[in-house]
């Protein structure tokens, strides 16, 4: 086996494994969903660090210079990524959770409506974004990118875990690049 197949085959081994530890819980938050609980994921210690380390593989050399993280699951990926990468960490939060000035978005997701705000100050022109959240389903990535773009930073790629495939999210996404983990399962 080539370096190249033995390096692919032990990235597979890592989803796999990340897959083993999602918990689909279903009718959450309402009837119908089948909620994709990462929280089984980070209680196993080895699946959270594959997933941290398959992130910090693909964005380490690119030059990013700021992770926005979407509250709150983005947030425990977020942070340790922009860490990692020598990023700053840019915290996208629900309303009326920020001092100071912020810009706001609101967004439709699978169960309702919310919004999301940023400190106006975060980020600029000069900033080359990378968004991290949980999973990819409707509309928060788009919300996230908007607030970044609104605000002057170039947003290179978004990245999740899981993708619900069923729910078009990536579609929503005007093109921006998206990189996921596993799609749900």
């Amino acid at each position: 086996m080539s370096e190249k197949e033995e390096e692919v085959t032990m990235e597979d081994r890592r989803i796999q494994h990340i897959a083993s530890t999602i918990r689909v819980v279903p009718d959450f938050p309402k009837p119908g969903i089948m909620f994709q609980d990462i929280t089984t994921l980070l209680l196993d210690p080895k699946a959270f660090k594959h997933t941290l380390d398959l992130f910090v593989e693909r964005y380490t050399g690119k030059n990013i210079t700021a992770v926005a993280g979407v509250e709150a699951r983005g947030f425990i990926f977020g942070s340790p990524i922009a860490l990692a990468i020598g990023a700053k960490f840019i915290p996208l939060r629900k309303p009326n959770k920020l001092p100071g000035q912020v810009i706001s978005e609101k967004y439709v997701l699978e169960y309702g409506t919310d919004c999301l705000e940023m400190h106006t100050e975060a980020v600029d022109s000069t900033d080359r974004a990378l968004v991290v959240d949980d999973l990819i389903a409707t509309g928060t990535l788009c919300a996230a990118i908007n607030l970044l773009e609104r605000v002057g930073a170039k947003v290179v790629e978004c990245a999740c875990v899981i993708e619900l495939p069923e729910l078009k999210g990536r579609e929503r996404l005007n093109g921006k690049s998206l990189f996921i983990l596993m799609e749900s399962h």
